[in-house]
């Protein structure tokens, strides 16, 4: 099944996501303020857009890869965005993390104009954008999942319709406790390792067959022992989607002290110059503490 699909933003993620969509075969028309990235994927099948009106106006679907609640506002709700040209009945898949709040409140202002929107963060970070392997949680219509699916299946390898509006950046919400408590929790025990001088590849090698093993500890501890912290998931965009769980949370009435902590944690490494760092690199906020690093013997 082909689709016309317009595709906004194409940073890290959004990019490699545009270019599976490209090799199975859809239509996709491109945009970003970044041109360089727009000429790569034109130079592989890709429409080149101009403005977010060459982006949408001809399309079924339009997708949105964007880093923060302001950006889509800005592109989807803004003068001359995605809402003034998209055609009555397209759909707007937003793929970015946000509130629920925010997923809610930009699909009822499509809604007003005719559009259909489901919200799909996504999980996998680069690597997975890259492989068209990534996990993604959707709010939305049952009717739009459907008609949409096709869509999910190359970009991802797993997806699920969690609920209506707002159910996929409430589940990438409790995603982004998980894989980053995980992060922090693993960081701690790296670093008491390595304070003690025990080899930590070994180390790794002896637990992750155990209850201790995780996607996240074999995505992250090669990354960490070869000092490696280019960012697959920044740490500015995720203490982005930390806030939001915060203030998601205290809305409702949920404590989360953890989480909490870690903020604090994000807050600590961006002001330490590390806010472009992946996420792996939260280890270097305890490496500080202990002073020692951690690394390959």
């Amino acid at each position: 099944m082909k689709s016309n699909i317009g595709f906004i933003g194409l940073g890290i993620m959004g990019k490699p996501m545009a270019l599976n969509l490209i090799k199975a075969g859809q239509n996709v028309t491109a945009f970003d303020i970044n041109k360089t990235a727009v000429e790569q994927l034109a130079a592989v099948g890709a429409k080149p857009a101009l403005s977010i009106q060459e982006a949408v106006e001809n399309t079924d679907v339009v997708i949105t890869m964007l880093p923060s609640a302001k950006h889509v506002k800005d592109v989807v709700l803004g003068a001359n965005g995605v809402a003034s040209f998209a055609k009555a009945d397209s759909i707007v898949i937003d793929m970015s993390s946000l509130s629920p709040v925010d997923s809610v409140e930009i699909a009822a202002a499509l809604k007003e104009r005719g559009i259909r929107m489901m919200d799909a963060p996504v999980s996998g970070g680069e690597p997975k954008a890259i492989d068209g392997t990534l996990s993604i949680m959707v709010g939305g219509k049952e009717k739009d999942f459907a008609a949409t699916k096709h869509i999910f299946d190359i970009v991802g390898a797993e997806t699920v319709l969690v609920g209506d509006n707002g159910s996929g950046a409430t589940a990438k919400l409790a995603n982004q406790i998980i894989v980053n408590l995980n992060i922090a929790a693993m960081s701690e025990a790296l670093v008491l390792a390595a304070k003690a001088n025990i080899d930590i590849e070994k180390m790794y090698q002896a637990i992750r067959g155990g209850l201790a093993g995780s996607t996240v500890l074999d995505a992250k501890v090669p990354l960490i022992l070869d000092r490696n912290f280019k960012p697959g998931g920044r740490i500015d965009i995720n203490l982005k989607d930390i806030a939001n769980v915060m203030d998601t949370a205290h809305s409702i009435g949920v404590p989360l002290p953890l989480t909490s902590q870690l903020l604090e944690i994000f807050h600590a490494l961006k002001a330490d110059g590390k806010a472009t760092d992946d996420h792996g690199g939260i280890v270097q906020y305890y490496e500080k503490l202990a002073h020692v690093e951690v690394g390959r013997k």
